[in-house]
């Protein structure tokens, strides 16, 4: 099987069938990478180029492994070292970096749309690797994957996401995403930091967190983007924390069998408290190993592997 879509710019549109496919191609690399000699040949002579605009630690790395675990060439670009600094717009950028015969450009930019500016502007596959507050399509896939690998199935299964929801591409994606797959998605904030339009999203909304907790099978929650807000959209960071921070007592609420999952980077004492980020049951970790197996399994499908 091959994917219906030529890049990854987001999920809103991605039909059930390409999802199941890509996370299905990433537990096969799942059981590459625990081998002893984790490097497979797929995409050998490929050149791509990781276009970040925007700082990063766990997308970055996990994107340039996923391609040298493919036998591809990387090349990292930062704007912050880069003639962006000297003016040069994103058109001539990439039209520069395509004159360098690549074949595909994983990008992240403070800007949404960026990645579907950039179908535009070259021939190159096109993967999103977060644009702004809209989309960020691959944490939302290795997330499933975790919780596939974890519950053994999607549909069916309550997810309460909790946190900044306004600002989250995490969010996003994974709302759109997780519904496609039949599962019954919860955003929970500060009604300040909830979508002003969530039928749009096919999700319930609330800002009561025990409505969120109480029969959640998985529990998401987000990080407080404070660089992306503007002041005065809640009381205080110590409010914020006593009533939407993830401690062991507001834990008690939640089903005994339910997963702690958070995309990162955690604001430890905040958004989660240290002893439910590192307990039993979280699969923060999880997440992060996932995200080599599902990226692997992007830039093969869109690189034209079966």
């Amino acid at each position: 099987m091959k994917l219906s879509i030529q890049h990854l710019l987001g999920l809103k549109d991605v039909s059930q069938n390409d999802i199941t496919l890509i996370l299905d191609t990433a537990d096969n690399f799942y059981e590459v990478l625990q081998r002893e000699i984790k490097v497979v040949p797929t995409l050998r002579g490929k050149t791509v180029v990781n276009l970040f605009y925007e700082n990063s630690t766990r997308t970055r790395l996990s994107f340039e492994l996923a391609e040298k675990r493919l036998s591809a060439s990387p090349i990292n670009f930062s704007s912050s070292t880069s003639s962006v600094k000297k003016g040069e717009t994103l058109r001539d950028t990439i039209r520069n970096i395509e004159a360098m015969k690549i074949d595909m450009v994983v990008v992240r930019h403070s800007s949404p749309g960026v990645p579907l500016f950039l179908t535009k502007c070259t021939d190159a596959v096109i993967v999103n690797a977060g644009d702004g507050a809209h989309e960020h399509p691959t944490q939302s896939l290795l997330d499933m994957m975790t919780i596939r690998r974890k519950a053994g199935k999607l549909a069916g299964l309550k997810v309460s996401i909790i946190g900044d929801i306004l600002h989250s591409r995490v969010a996003r994606s994974n709302a759109w995403a997780m519904t496609t797959m039949g599962m019954d998605v919860t955003l929970c904030g500060p009604p300040t930091l909830l979508p002003q339009h969530p039928e749009t999203l096919g999700v319930t909304v609330t800002d009561n967190i025990q409505q969120a907790l109480c029969d959640a099978d998985i529990i998401m929650l987000l990080r407080l983007q404070l660089e992306r807000q503007a002041a005065g959209l809640f009381p205080s960071i110590r409010e914020y924390r006593e009533r939407y921070g993830l401690d062991l007592e507001k834990l008690e609420m939640a089903p005994k069998d339910a997963i702690i999952m958070h995309p990162g980077p955690i604001n430890r004492g905040i958004e989660l408290a240290s002893r439910v980020a590192d307990g039993e049951r979280s699969v923060i970790l999880d997440q992060v190993t996932n995200g080599v197996a599902v990226r692997m399994a992007v830039l093969y499908l869109l690189g034209g592997g079966e």
